[in-house]
């Protein structure tokens, strides 16, 4: 006892005067900072706690959203994809279409031209026949005999001769009065070969008056094509364009949509892996 006393007589005042308070603080300072680093940890705890609950949660929700977006975005590329192939035979198509217009108009001006160039040939020789004709009938009219020495009396010669609408008498009379082997003195009242050469020329400006509205027909009809052609090959040439330009929008519009896919793909994978990782 009085060595004990000698003994705490000998430390400091404070600590001699209340040697239990000494240990009682030190164990309330102990419990203070056990329980400050306990709700320290425990907040810590707590927050790893709710940043997992809510992580998961926004990663579940996130995952959810991948998995619906993968087969809708595969199938938008599977659209995509489909309207594209349909487009390159879109284009195809109005690309044939328009080399045939083309070649369409170029056959019909070909068939137009050769037409034309055979009217033209026609009506020539219809113009001069039709015009000897015409001296023909004038100068026996007025009883020319001089007129078997023109010219006109040889085109008039020739084209009797080789006329097959004409009965043999008739031609064989005209002939032989062309070539003045009848007798001499023709009488212009008679009026036997005049009418027979008035009947040609009748039959020629007849012939030559279908030939010519065949020809305006056929003129016309050829210009309404070629309009009609023309509008085509604008309207097509217009839709080669339109498609051309869809083709590079929509080659664009899937490796966009493929590199959406494959990034939500690829993160899809890593969130799930994620998940797993925060649920063991």
């Amino acid at each position: 006892g009085g060595s004990c006393s000698t003994v705490i007589s000998g430390e400091d005042t404070a600590v001699a005067k209340n040697p239990i308070r000494k240990v009682v603080t030190m164990l309330q300072n102990m419990q203070k900072k056990v329980e400050e680093e306990g709700e320290k940890e425990k907040e810590l705890y707590d927050k790893f706690m709710c940043f997992c609950k809510t992580g998961g949660g926004e990663l579940s929700a996130s995952i959810s959203a991948a998995e619906a977006k993968v087969p809708a975005v595969g199938s938008e590329i599977e659209a995509a994809e489909g309207k594209l192939a349909q487009t390159k035979e879109d284009l195809k198509s109005a690309q044939t279409d328009r080399v045939a217009a083309k070649e369409a108009m170029a056959e019909a001006t070909a068939i137009r031209e050769k037409e034309a160039a055979a009217f033209a040939a026609e009506k020539g020789e219809a113009d001069t026949n039709i015009g000897a004709l015409k001296k023909a009938v004038a100068a026996l009219e007025r009883g020319m005999s001089g007129f078997l020495q023109t010219p006109s009396a040889q085109v008039v010669l020739r084209l009797v001769q080789s006329r097959q609408d004409l009965v043999d008498m008739d031609r064989q009379e005209v002939v032989a009065f062309l070539s003045g082997s009848s007798a001499e003195g023709y009488a212009p009242s008679s009026g036997e070969i005049t009418g027979i050469l008035k009947e040609i020329q009748s039959n020629m400006e007849k012939a030559l008056a279908e030939s010519t509205a065949a020809e305006e027909a056929s003129a016309k009809s050829y210009e309404e094509m070629m309009a009609a052609k023309n509008k085509e090959v604008e309207a097509l040439g217009a839709s080669i364009e339109t498609k051309t330009t869809q083709i590079g929008e929509l080659g664009v519009s899937i490796v966009q949509m493929k590199e959406d896919l494959d990034d939500t793909q690829k993160g899809l994978l890593a969130n799930k892996k994620f998940l797993k990782e925060l649920e063991t």
